[in-house]
C-alpha cells in the first residue's frame, strides 16, 4: 500500500501560501528563492543552503512549464517533478509553482523578508530580461532586501545540453562545432544590434481567420464533410506579421502596404499592429484587403481547407503610382528594405523596378502559394543583396525538381548578384549561402510544432537584420532558425516574436 510522501505536503499553490506563511512567520525571516530548476543540480543545492542561512523559512518558487522559454525540449523535467525533487530537500520548507512569467508578482504574493538570487546575477547590466531590477524594486518596495549567494556557478542548461537527448544528434553535433566558432555574447549583441537599422517592410497585406469547429460527419447526401462552428480568430498575417516581428527588434520599422476599399480591416489593424511602427496604407478601390479564411478542426488542430477573399490582379495605375512615389521617396533613407511578396497583386513589376533601383540593402521572399503556383518566382526581381525562399520556391525557381539544391543556390547568387541566398527546409533546418564563404547547413532547432504557417516570415525577419548587420552564415541560420521555432509553437500570427525569449533560448543552446 503506498504511503503518502510527505515532501508533497510542503508543495502549496502560491495562491494560499501566504496565508500559510501567516501562522509561521512572526519572528521569523521568510527567505524567498525563485527559478525554473531544471535538472536540479549540485550547484542548486549549496545556493538554496546558503540561502536558508539567511533566515529561518525557506520557500522554494518555481517557474511553470508553459513559461520557461529555454529553447525546444524545455523544461526537460515536468513542473510537477520540478517541484517534488524541491520538497525533498529537508531545509526547503515550502514549494509553490509560479502563476506568472516572473517573480514579481510572487514576491508582492509571498512579501519575504529576503529574495535571493545567485552571484551570475550581480551585474544587473548583463541581465538581458531586467528581471533582477525588477525583483530588487518588488523585494524594497515591501521592505525587504535582495541577497545575493556565493559559490560556483553551474548551469542546469549546460548539462541538460550535453547529458540529455532532448534533441536529434546532428542538432547536437551542430551545436558543439558552432559553439567552439562562435559567442553567446557576440550573438545577443546582433540581436539587440537591430535597435538601431532603419528597416522599410513592404508587401501584400494578408488577414488570417482560423475558424475553429469540429466534425459531425459525413453528409447522408453528398460526399462532403459536415463540420459545427464553434469560435474564430482575426489575426494581422502577411506583411503586417513580418513587421510586427522586425519591431521587435528595430526601433525604426515602416510599413508599406496596400489595402482593399472594401472591408479594409483598420479597427483590427490597429489593435494588432505593434506602436512604433509607421504604418503607411495605400488604398485600393474597388477590391478586399486580402483574407484568408481557414477551417481548423479544434480537437486535433487540423486544417480541413481554407477560403481567400482577395482580388490578385495587377494594381490598377493610380494605386500603383503611390506606391511607386512612397517608395521612390522614402527607402533611401532605410538601413534595409524587406520585400516579403505573397503575390497577390501589389509587386508589380513597376513597384518591383521601383524597390529595386532605391533600396541601399534589399532582402526580398517571394512566396508561393495555392493561388499562385507556378505564376510567381522570385525571377521578377532583378536584383537583390539576399533573398531567401523555401525549398520548394528555390525548385520551383531553378525548374529542378530533384536538382543538387547547393548548385541552385549558387547559380541563385549569381543569376541575382545577392551575396547571401538561404533556403529554408521546415523539419531538416535551413541552408544559408554566403559567395565569401559557402553554405552552412543549420539543423531544425524545434521539437514542438503546433502550427507551420508564419514560420518562414519570423525567420526572415530576424535574418535579414542579422544580414544587414553583416553577420556570418551560420549565425544568421541558428538564429532564424531558433526564431522559426518559437513561431511553430504557437498559432499562425497570433503573436510576434519575443526578444528576450529569443536571447534566453540562444544562451541555453549556447551552454
Amino acid at each position: 500500500m503506498n504511503q503518502p510522501n510527505d515532501n508533497n505536503l510542503k508543495i502549496t499553490p502560491i495562491s494560499e501560501l501566504a496565508a500559510q506563511l501567516a501562522q509561521v512567520r512572526v519572528g521569523k525571516q521568510v527567505v524567498h528563492c525563485h527559478g525554473v530548476f531544471d535538472l536540479l543540480h549540485i550547484g542548486h543545492i549549496r545556493h538554496l543552503k546558503q540561502a536558508k542561512a539567511e533566515g529561518d523559512v525557506l520557500v522554494v518558487t518555481l517557474t511553470p512549464d508553459h513559461f520557461v522559454n529555454k529553447g525546444p525540449g524545455r523544461p526537460a523535467f515536468s513542473q510537477a517533478h520540478r517541484a517534488e525533487a524541491l520538497a525533498s530537500l529537508e531545509f526547503v520548507d515550502h514549494v509553490a509553482i509560479n502563476e506568472w512569467p516572473m517573480a514579481i508578482q510572487a514576491i508582492e504574493t509571498i512579501k519575504p523578508d529576503v529574495f535571493i538570487k545567485g552571484s551570475e546575477y550581480r551585474d544587473e547590466g548583463k541581465d538581458q530580461t531586467t528581471a533582477i531590477t525588477q525583483e530588487r524594486e518588488a523585494i524594497e518596495a515591501i521592505g525587504g532586501r535582495l541577497h545575493f549567494t556565493e559559490d560556483i556557478t553551474y548551469s542546469s542548461s549546460n548539462l541538460i545540453n550535453e547529458h540529455l537527448d532532448l534533441l536529434p544528434e546532428e542538432t547536437k553535433a551542430f551545436l558543439t562545432r558552432f559553439r567552439k566558432e562562435n559567442d553567446s555574447d557576440a550573438i545577443v549583441d546582433l540581436i539587440n544590434g537591430g535597435k538601431d537599422l532603419k528597416v522599410l517592410v513592404v508587401g501584400d497585406a494578408i488577414i488570417d481567420a482560423y475558424e475553429y469547429c469540429h466534425a459531425i460527419g459525413k453528409s447522408q447526401k453528398e460526399p462532403m464533410l459536415a463540420v459545427k462552428q464553434e469560435s474564430k480568430e482575426l489575426m494581422a498575417g502577411g506583411i503586417f506579421a513580418v513587421a510586427n516581428h522586425v519591431s521587435v527588434f528595430s526601433d525604426h520599422v515602416k510599413l508599406l502596404t496596400v489595402l482593399g476599399e472594401d472591408n479594409t480591416h483598420t479597427d483590427l489593424l490597429n489593435e494588432k499592429m505593434n506602436a512604433g511602427i509607421d504604418a503607411q496604407y495605400v488604398v485600393r478601390p474597388n477590391a478586399p484587403t486580402t483574407l484568408k479564411r481557414r477551417y481548423i478542426d479544434s480537437y486535433f488542430f487540423h486544417k480541413l481547407f481554407s477560403v481567400y477573399e482577395f482580388d490578385d490582379s495587377p494594381l490598377d495605375e493610380q494605386t500603383e503610382a503611390k506606391v511607386c512615389d512612397e517608395i521612390e521617396a522614402s527607402a533611401g533613407d532605410f538601413d534595409l528594405v524587406l520585400v516579403v511578396d505573397f503575390g497577390h497583386g501589389m509587386m508589380t513589376e513597376r513597384v518591383i523596378e521601383t524597390v529595386c533601383k532605391h533600396a541601399k540593402m534589399l532582402v526580398v521572399n517571394a512566396q508561393s502559394n495555392a493561388a499562385n503556383l507556378g505564376y510567381h518566382t522570385i525571377s521578377k526581381y532583378p536584383r537583390a543583396d539576399m533573398i531567401c525562399l523555401a525549398e520548394s520556391e528555390m525548385r520551383l525557381e531553378a525548374r529542378s525538381k530533384y536538382g543538387d539544391l547547393e548548385t541552385m543556390m549558387r547559380g541563385a547568387s549569381v543569376k541575382f548578384d545577392a551575396q547571401r541566398v538561404m533556403v529554408t527546409q521546415g523539419a531538416n533546418g535551413s541552408l544559408c549561402y554566403d559567395r565569401d564563404h559557402g553554405i552552412v547547413h543549420v539543423p531544425s532547432l524545434t521539437g514542438n510544432v503546433k502550427d507551420r504557417m508564419g514560420a518562414g516570415d519570423t525567420l526572415i525577419s530576424v535574418a535579414s537584420l542579422l544580414a544587414a548587420q553583416g553577420a556570418s552564415c551560420g549565425t544568421i541560420g541558428f538564429v532564424g532558425n531558433a526564431a522559426g521555432a518559437q513561431a511553430v509553437a504557437t498559432v499562425g500570427n497570433r503573436n510576434a516574436l519575443d526578444r528576450v525569449a529569443l536571447i534566453r533560448q540562444i544562451q541555453c543552446l549556447m551552454k
